[in-house]
């Protein structure tokens, strides 16, 4: 009985480190295994250039701002195909300017016209298979149609594209299923073109279209069983918001709150949260354009932290808010509101539940009390140059990357301390960086780069 005992604990033992490894080797969904933006890793690199502390760089044919993501030793990451544009004195402006730090990019080309999802192995950054998606890729002023990050759950992945293509496949390569938003539900409406990632959880893909500067079609959030690709619900989600303020580039969160799962969607001046099983809307809270504007699109992504849901916009405010309620929340469950100059517009924002960090178009840091909304410090600079790519919060270091590939690190808690910066290609770099085990990936315009001390 005692032999039965020992070794079913060491079986226990077992099961907990493997989990434990699994959770930091992963990176399933462009902001991480807990879907915020923070890692396990330990033992990550402080110091890198072109020549120390790379392991591999893998070239790849097009610029986009889709992260990798990685489970076990392979990755995948979404691409346009190659192109050779015709040398134009536009371009070469475009090129000065960008060096300047202003945003433009270096080329005015969309890449090529093919979508294509890469798996690369993470041991040595070979190409082990790419899949074609569409051969309908545009620029949509500053992103192309390979913007939103895929996703896995280390038997499947799941792609999507900026033209509307939905697909999945198993790790190998072999096509499972594919759709199309745009004819089955209307064209995409969105000025910056379309740019939100699937969610995955719980065998169901979520995928949200909150559009409405080019199209009078509502905005919706569909459910997919991800094995099949069959609709298990289409959810309208309405809104009065104007011109370009229904137009949203976030991503779905989870929220799990009294044993149910809820969905959170933010954008078209409105935070909402959905019943995870019919998409059917819970609650609704106002408060993201308090004056109505007409070009308060949201980027920034939300997250849910120890019980409160941080919802930026266009700069300000930034809400946070208490789970759970029913209906109108707007007032009845504001926390708090942070209404600086330092908001970010395009970076989500990070916290570990005590500090709440976010980063401005300019690479301005702010930190803020979790709790109360209260600044802590910041804003702080930390790299001249635009920001475009959201910050990961790793061994409590803040990991941030700009548009010209240079990353600055931010020691994290009550006093601001740049420890680092390094450069890289400093080619045109939208993607936010992604960590396996003691490994960074960073996605510029012309490689995917590991890095490791």
């Amino acid at each position: 009985m005692k032999r039965q005992v020992i070794t079913y604990t060491l079986m226990l033992a077992v099961l907990s480190i493997a989990g434990f490894i699994q959770a930091e080797d992963n990176w399933p969904h462009w902001r991480g295994p807990h879907h915020n933006g923070i890692s396990d890793a330990k033992n990550l690199p402080m110091k890198w250039s072109q020549t120390e502390n790379i392991v591999w760089k893998t070239p790849l044919p097009s610029w986009s701002a889709a992260t990798p993501i990685i489970w076990g030793d392979r990755m995948f990451i979404i691409s346009p195909s190659k192109v050779e544009p015709k040398p134009k004195p536009e371009q070469k402006q475009a090129q000065e300017q960008s060096q300047t730090g202003r945003r433009r990019r270096s080329a005015l080309d969309p890449g090529g016209p093919k979508l294509l999802l890469f798996c690369i192995s993470k041991k040595d950054g070979k190409i082990l298979w790419e899949r074609e998606l569409d051969d309908k890729n545009q620029i949509h002023r500053k992103q192309n149609d390979a913007t939103p990050s895929p996703v896995t759950d280390g038997k499947h992945v799941w792609a999507v594209t900026g033209t509307g293509k939905v697909a999945a496949f198993d790790m190998d390569g072999k096509p499972i299923w594919k759709k199309d938003f745009q004819q089955d539900y209307g064209p995409f409406g969105h000025n910056w073109g379309y740019g939100s990632s699937p969610l995955l959880h719980d065998n169901s893909l979520i995928v949200e279209v909150l559009h409405g500067m080019k199209t009078d079609d509502p905005s919706y959030v569909v459910s997919l069983n991800a094995e099949t690709g069959k609709v298990q619900w289409h959810q309208e989600r309405p809104t009065d918001a104007e011109m370009e303020s229904p137009d949203a580039y976030t991503t779905p969160v989870l929220l799990e709150h009294e044993g149910k799962t809820q969905i959170v969607i933010s954008g078209g001046d409105y935070v909402t949260g959905h019943d995870f099983e019919t998409g059917k809307e819970i609650w609704r809270a106002a408060g993201l354009n308090p004056l109505k504007r007409r070009n308060y699109r949201v980027v920034p992504t939300p997250i849910i932290m120890d019980g409160l849901i941080y919802a930026p916009t266009r700069k300000k405010p930034l809400l946070a808010l208490k789970v759970g309620g029913t209906g109108d929340i707007t007032e009845s469950h504001l926390v708090w509101k942070f209404e600086g100059s330092a908001a970010p517009d395009v970076p989500s924002p990070v916290c570990d539940g005590k500090y709440f960090y976010m980063v401005d178009d300019r690479g301005l840091v702010t930190c803020l009390d979790a709790k109360t909304g209260a600044l802590i410090w910041g804003p702080e600079t930390t790299t001249e140059g635009i920001m475009s790519a959201s910050p990961i919060l790793v061994e409590g270091k803040l990991y941030i990357i700009n548009e010209n590939a240079v990353t600055s690190i931010v020691s994290v808690g009550p006093e601001f301390k740049l420890l680092a910066t390094n450069e890289l290609d400093g080619s045109y770099t939208l993607a936010s960086p992604a960590v396996s085990g003691s490994q960074l990936f960073i996605r510029t315009s012309t490689h995917l780069y590991c890095i490791e001390q």
